[in-house]
């Protein structure tokens, strides 16, 4: 974790705004990165992405990658899981390594004074792992725990069904966490195949904020990250996310249900994805005056909380939204959702609405940039989605051009209340599978 009271200092220090002032660094070794400087804290951050994540699993080892990611500071070089964890504590250092769909992700948070170490530290993480038996067995041991609580959690049934049903045989159809089987089988061999496969220099995009130049990054990243794999696995292809709507109920004794529902989404680059943006806001955006929780929560209070968005992943594009219900109240919950869904499709939005929802998008898009570590996170995400570095900059203005006329119109191509698809993991009265 962060520490609490760096990082408070750090959100007083930076302005408020998205005018940052972002600089493209290219190392001596062809390693490029996006870097902010901000010296008023002695303290910086790093953030690494490596694209592929758990989509690399080779067949048969689903949670390879996961298990991998989850054991890359568990020791690396001369030192074992306890000795790595206490040199780190040492430096007052944090590095958290994480990965999903897309993505093996690593972040570095570190003292100026102790920035050489801590990243002499991280360097060994990333090229020297050591992948020890009994870290093998303790972190795979978590795993399953964690595996074993999924198959009694309404929501982790649930998202497994959504992408089951969605993706099919796609890496995006099943869990990135992989299944009990598949993870007791897993040998050191594949977490070192998994490694040489998802951490290499062909998938690198990276990102530093805070008190570091220029000159001092570009010397540290081939340092740091040249001693990688020059290439990595093969991306998975195109997910054909499945366009038809229907139900499927999972039953999970309980008084509550957990309902998931989809339909296809924008990729970031269309040229209507902004418009969508909007749109997604007014009908289930997090606030109480979006549609969805004054019709399904506050009017008919038949749940605590619903909300949708916009999912863009590397190889797909969705729609998606949740909520818990009561058992007894699911079937009108659901029946709501889809009055909703084609009321925006058919008649859009109002005038008043669109200006709300450009207010609060506008104005709370600074607020995103609170801290280093979170400014290169943001830095690093808009790499991979091949955005401009003055992207910060011109963000609102692509929000405030959008139209109601706009709106309107994606509204109708976008929203299809026939290709509607809900996931009902509990024991829901009145709804029943349709397929």
């Amino acid at each position: 974790m962060m520490m609490r009271i760096a990082a408070l200092l750090i959100a007083l220090a930076l302005p408020a705004r998205a005018e940052i002032a972002i600089q493209t660094v290219t190392s001596p070794g062809g390693i490029t990165a996006w870097l902010v400087e901000s010296h008023d804290i002695p303290f910086a951050a790093i953030d690494i992405r490596f694209r592929g994540g758990t989509s690399l699993d080779a067949p048969g080892k689903r949670g390879a990658v996961n298990l991998m990611t989850a054991l890359i500071e568990e020791g690396a070089g001369d030192l074992d899981a306890q000795g790595f964890a206490a040199a780190r504590d040492g430096l007052a250092a944090q590095f958290r390594f994480d990965s999903s769909r897309d993505d093996v992700s690593v972040s570095a948070r570190f003292l100026t004074e102790n920035r050489d170490q801590a990243l002499a530290l991280l360097r060994s993480a990333l090229t020297e792992p050591r992948f020890d038996a009994d870290a093998v067995d303790r972190v795979r041991g978590q795993v399953l725990t964690g595996l074993r609580a999924d198959e009694k959690d309404g929501e982790a049934i649930a998202e497994r069904l959504m992408a089951a049903r969605n993706f099919g045989d796609h890496p995006y159809g099943t869990s990135g966490d992989g299944t009990i089987d598949s993870v007791t089988a897993l040998t050191r061999d594949d977490i070192l195949s998994a490694y040489k496969g998802a951490l290499a220099r062909d998938r690198i995009y990276v990102a530093a904020a805070g008190d570091i130049t220029a000159a001092e990054l570009g010397t540290l990243l081939d340092d740091l990250l040249g001693g990688l794999p020059a290439t990595g696995a093969p991306l998975p292809g195109r997910a054909n996310l499945q366009e038809k709507g229907g139900v499927v109920v999972a039953d999970l004794p309980g008084p509550q249900s957990v309902v998931q529902f989809s339909q296809k989404g924008l990729p970031f680059e269309h040229p209507d994805y902004f418009a969508a943006v909007i749109l997604n806001e007014i009908l289930g955006g997090g606030r109480f005056g979006a549609r969805l929780m004054t019709e399904v929560r506050e009017k008919r209070g038949l749940t605590y909380g619903i909300g949708t968005g916009l999912a863009s992943l590397d190889h797909a594009e969705w729609l998606v939204g949740q909520f818990e219900s009561a058992n007894t109240k699911v079937a009108e919950a659901i029946a709501v959702v889809r009055a909703e869904w084609a009321k925006i499709a058919a008649e859009g939005v109002t005038a008043d609405e669109l200006d709300k929802a450009k207010t609060f998008l506008t104005g709370s898009y600074p607020l995103r940039f609170d801290g280093n570590g979170q400014i290169a996170s943001l830095l690093v995400g808009m790499q991979m989605i091949g955005l401009p570095s003055d992207y910060p900059a011109t963000r609102n203005a692509r929000i405030e051009a959008v139209t109601l006329e706009d709106v309107r119109r994606v509204a109708a191509e976008l929203f299809t209340p026939d290709d509607l698809f809900f996931v009902v993991v509990g024991q829901p009265e009145g709804v029943v599978s349709t397929e």
